[in-house]
């Protein structure tokens, strides 16, 4: 098709729209003025000639030699890992006035929130007193709230609602935000592989990316990996999990399709509710499984999406369904738990039930219907037993199996992740070790961003 053709097509798209002839004329004019000039010029760049250390087969073994590692960063608090636990993390370290920085895989924030297209934030709210009570406050609840500057941003927000849902791109882009006002460093498209110990405590990470292998250095490191890579790699107690690992989808033009002719034919949901009218996303639960085994990731990967696509052509065949499309399979596999941290304390169903008060609470989680109360989160829940150095937050803190299901919320991720950079703010500012921090200082800290404690 020529180019008059596609800019004609355009005009009539965008007519039909409403957006009337302005709009096509500035369309026109950009691509005239892209046009009109230079393409760019292939500049070379040259090529450090680097010291190498690849791994070599010795006796039919791979052996990795011993290397030195530029440092790339020293900073007070790391956190690895940017998903809803780690981002609090940062923004909480932060604005305490740690110098703070974050390293995170995929190139946003936000996790299986935004990457695994989890929209719903379950478990904000809670019944406290006999009242509907905000539990996801401070750093999280403040992120929730910017919501409501964008038209189709977020549902279910409001004095008598809870758990909300949030459009996955504004969500990412009010992430980003945040983060930079924080003045938090940021390090996306990079994977913690290893960490840095000084005797018993962990002083940084080693992280690979397209620019080599390389090291950050750090008072206080916080693991908010969701598996617990970081505490598993510097030798702490923890224990592994099997859970179901889902992928989710996108559906659009919901709106389009005929849905008492879908129901009748035997298809009774299309998704839940977005802020996109047009848009429902799709959960699959899937089945139990290792998320640390990249044979069983490989496998669920493929099938997933061959199960998803399906599905949706055979809506698109059933009578009321012929509007609908497939918009979007999540990037990230939903792996729901791995590894949870043996801490100081391990916080169990039965005290979360009872509602327990600790005096090292630092955080409180939410009731997934806001029915019952909310459950104080103890520091020590966030800490390891012995290694020093680090704290987790996110679904890796020290829960019983039963708790798993409240806990690995993103509505616990947030919190917890609040409560691991106020602490480790504090730890960097006192100068002390993590185990030796005054939780008093902390709580005040937590409070003065405006987390809610009980």
């Amino acid at each position: 098709m020529n180019d008059s053709m596609t800019r004609r097509k355009l005009f009539q798209i965008l007519s039909a729209a409403g957006l009337g002839p302005a709009f096509a004329s500035r369309v026109v004019a950009d691509e005239s003025e892209h046009k009109a000039k230079k393409k760019p010029e292939i500049q070379p760049i040259a090529v450090e000639d680097k010291p190498r250390y690849p791994a070599f087969i010795r006796d039919g073994k791979v052996i990795q030699p011993e290397r030195p590692l530029p440092v790339f960063q020293e900073t007070d608090v790391l956190v690895v890992g940017g998903g809803a636990a780690g981002w609090a993390a940062a923004v909480s370290a932060a604005r305490a006035g740690a110098q703070t920085m974050i390293v995170e895989r995929y190139g946003c924030f936000g996790g299986l929130w935004t990457g695994g297209i989890v929209l719903v934030v379950i478990s904000t709210h809670a019944m406290e007193n006999g009242q509907m009570t905000q539990v996801v406050r401070g750093v999280g609840g403040e992120l929730l709230d910017r919501h409501a500057k964008f038209d189709n941003a977020i549902v279910n927000r409001g004095e008598t609602k809870f758990n909300p849902t949030t459009d996955p791109e504004a969500t990412m882009f009010i992430m980003d935000e945040m983060i930079q006002e924080a003045k938090v460093k940021t390090l996306f498209h990079c994977w913690a592989t290893d960490v840095i110990m000084d005797g018993g405590a962990v002083r940084g990470v080693v992280f690979d990316s397209k620019a080599g292998r390389q090291a950050i250095l750090a008072k206080v490191v916080i693991d908010t990996t969701g598996d617990g890579d970081i505490f598993a790699a510097a030798g702490a107690e923890h224990v592994q999990r099997l859970h179901a690992i889902g992928l989710v989808h996108r559906l659009g033009n919901v709106d389009r399709a005929d849905q008492a002719a879908l129901k009748k034919a035997g298809i009774k949901s299309l998704g839940a509710i977005e802020p996109q009218p047009s848009v429902r996303w799709v959960n699959l639960r899937g089945p139990s499984a290792n998320g640390l085994d990249i044979n069983e990731l490989t496998r669920l990967q493929f099938e997933h999406r061959l199960k998803i696509w399906n599905q949706v052509q055979k809506q698109r065949k059933t009578p009321g369904g012929d509007k609908l499309f497939l918009l979007q399979t999540a990037p990230q596999l939903g792996v729901r738990t791995t590894r949870l941290l043996a801490g100081v304390h391990q916080l169990t169903y039965q005290e979360m039930r009872e509602a327990k008060k600790f005096n090292d609470v630092v955080a409180v989680g939410g009731a997934q219907n806001a029915k019952t109360p909310g459950w104080p989160i103890p520091y020590g829940a966030l800490l390891p037993k012995k290694l020093d150095g680090l704290l987790t937050a996110g679904r890796s803190f020290s829960m019983d199996d039963k708790l798993i299901e409240d806990g690995r919320l993103i509505g616990s991720c947030l919190t917890t992740g609040h409560a691991a950079g106020a602490a480790a703010a504090v730890a960097v500012k006192d100068g002390c070790k993590l185990r030796d921090v005054s939780i008093p200082k902390v709580q005040k800290l937590l409070r003065e961003q405006g987390a809610y404690l009980g």
